[in-house]
């Protein structure tokens, strides 16, 4: 927790500032009230006062209550201000975080986990950082000032105040001991909650296909009595509070009249005006001490869980990427758009086994270069490497004769355009998700129509309603596969890098509009490096090299022919999709 109120900037702490002198004000308002009615019990008591000496203390009293009140909206605004700006900035800082991690790290972590503590942890911390703080500056102040209002009164009052406190301590330790513990396996309930309710809607289709509702639906609800049981535990053990405070407040009222009462039958006839003064006074005192402790001790419920929260927040801001940036920023190499990897190996975290070994090949610039091979062989994964989502565990990767570890990913990002094989599509128009990620370059409408245009996008765009300023729904649920990918290629090609990846992305198109694809693609991107991960035969065997991929290792490499005659992996794969005839030609 310390750690992330660490990150409170210098306004912030100024602003907290302001918030103690108005707590300061509060509480002497607070603490002068019982004065003044003190002095109208005395001079209600005392024969021959005058109603206007009533009335002016009472006014005072009223005073007191709306200064204090003021107050309170004050420090409320200002605590407010503080949480919300402080949380601003924490859930920016997270974000920004999370985007500079590798796939490594988020594999780590988990999707759903990084979205609770991006805003159920977040939030917690914010709730304690408004409620918390102000209540840690107040009780203190309020207690302490209160006991030494007090203290020139009877010892027996002491007494019976300090054991009220005493009590509500160690029934608010026993109660943290308990529940503290479960406030940790909340927060990981609700990871599972978001994870499956996350599956769910994103396998939807999948879902309904198999008539699988009563399945997820039971699957979820598993994971919901889970959370439930644990909430319903807490929400039991903290409920016991309310009452115990009010009894033990009810009690201390109760004996401090008792007391009093004995105390006035006690004294003489001089005193008892005094002591009865001073046992209303003290009520409202001893009310205050109680009530200052009773808050304080609430902060021990609100911290814990504030604390795991906390805890996990820092667990994603200290966590440093494998991913090192860089230092090269601009081009010192003389070549541009050349790809080479150099005994390659690799292997994903955690693993045995390496999932690619010794992996060697070059990318000449405009030279078009595809990698085939059966699921599982390590396709994406070896170019994967490339914009290093991932870093080779062994061999060094080289764009333009540079190791890719030595740029700066931001320069290095502009260089590629990488089109996986699952066309990812933002909420907003046709226009924005195909300028996505071109800040690099200058954006014009003539340039936004070519590159729809090239990736064979241009007529189902032009039908939609909208056209180029048409809606995209987030993932691109309100558009076809076929179409999805087709404007994710445009976005690839609006960017104009040195080298364009290819992801198995011709997948989802037919092969009327692939052999088009390519051959405009070709055309207009002759100085630009492509390399093309496919599953298909047609769409590689005009490239100028092809990696054969096998089990992680390379069995072959040449063009079409070459292949064919050397490389009998390469060969079992195209007889599967083309006749013997059709490979002659």
């Amino acid at each position: 927790m310390f750690k992330i109120l660490k990150k409170i900037n210098k306004k912030e702490i100024s602003l907290m500032l302001v918030v103690v002198l108005l707590v300061v004000f509060q509480v002497w308002l607070d603490l002068k009230s019982p004065e003044y009615m003190a002095e109208i019990t005395k001079l209600v008591q005392t024969p021959g006062s005058k109603i206007i000496d009533i009335l002016l203390n009472g006014f005072f009293m009223i005073l007191c209550a709306l200064g204090s009140l003021a107050g309170a909206i004050a420090v409320g605004y200002l605590v407010s201000y503080v949480s919300s700006t402080f949380a601003f900035r924490l859930r920016k800082l997270l974000f920004s975080k999370v985007g500079d991690f590798s796939m490594e790290e988020i594999k780590a972590f988990s999707t759903n986990s990084l979205i609770t503590r991006t805003t159920n942890d977040l939030t917690q911390v914010q709730i304690f950082l408004a409620v918390g703080l102000q209540i840690l500056i107040k009780s203190p102040l309020l207690a302490i000032w209160a006991i030494f209002k007090v203290l020139n009164k009877s010892w027996e009052w002491m007494l019976l105040t300090a054991g009220s406190v005493f009590f509500i301590l160690i029934y608010i330790i026993i109660l943290v001991l308990f529940v503290m513990p479960k406030f940790k396996k909340v927060q990981e309930a609700i990871d599972d909650v978001n994870g499956i309710a996350r599956e769910n809607l994103l396998g939807i289709r999948v879902v309904r296909a198999f008539n699988a509702e009563d399945y997820q639906e039971n699957k979820f609800t598993n994971i919901n009595n889970n959370l439930t049981s644990i909430q319903t535990f807490i929400q039991k053990m903290m409920s016991t509070m309310q009452p115990v405070m009010h009894l033990v407040m009810q009690m201390l009222t109760v004996g401090i009249y008792l007391i009093g009462a004995y105390l006035i039958s006690s004294a003489g006839s001089a005193d008892k005006l005094n002591i009865f003064s001073n046992m209303v006074v003290f009520s409202t005192y001893a009310m205050m001490i109680l009530m200052a402790f009773v808050s304080l001790a609430s902060v021990f419920i609100f911290y814990p869980r504030a604390s795991v929260s906390a805890l996990r927040i820092n667990e994603v801001l200290e966590t440093e990427s494998k991913i090192k940036d860089g230092y090269v920023n601009r081009d010192t190499s003389k070549v541009k758009g050349t790809v080479e990897f150099k005994d390659v190996s690799f292997k994903y975290p955690d693993a045995d086994e390496y999932m690619l070994q010794n992996i060697s090949f070059k990318v000449n610039e405009g030279e078009t270069f595809a990698i085939i091979g059966s699921t599982g062989s390590g396709k994406s994964t070896l170019i994967n490497l490339l914009p290093r989502l991932y870093d080779a565990t062994k061999g060094t990767v080289l764009v333009n004769d540079i190791d890719v570890k030595k740029y700066k990913q931001s320069f290095l990002n502009n260089k590629i355009s990488y089109i996986p094989q699952k066309a990812g599509m933002f909420s907003g128009t046709v226009k924005e998700n195909v300028n996505y990620g071109t800040s690099n370059v200058k954006k014009t409408q003539d340039r936004l129509k070519k590159a729809i245009e090239i990736a064979q996008a241009k007529d189902f765009v032009e039908n939609l309603d909208g056209q180029y300023d048409s809606y995209i729904a987030r993932g691109g649920t309100n558009v076809s596969g076929g179409q999805k990918q087709r404007l994710s290629i445009a976005r690839a090609i609006m960017k104009k890098p040195e080298i364009y990846i290819f992801d198995d992305t011709f997948s989802a198109l037919d092969y009327k509009t692939d052999l088009k694809l390519r051959q405009e693609l070709k055309k207009h991107t002759k100085e630009a490096s492509c390399i093309i991960v496919s599953q298909r035969i047609g769409t590689i065997l005009n490239a100028n090299q092809i990696l054969v991929l096998d089990k992680g290792k390379s069995v072959g490499l040449g063009t079409h022919q070459e292949l064919l005659k050397t490389c009998r992996v390469y060969k079992e794969i195209a007889l599967t999709q083309l006749s013997e005839k059709e490979l002659k030609e």
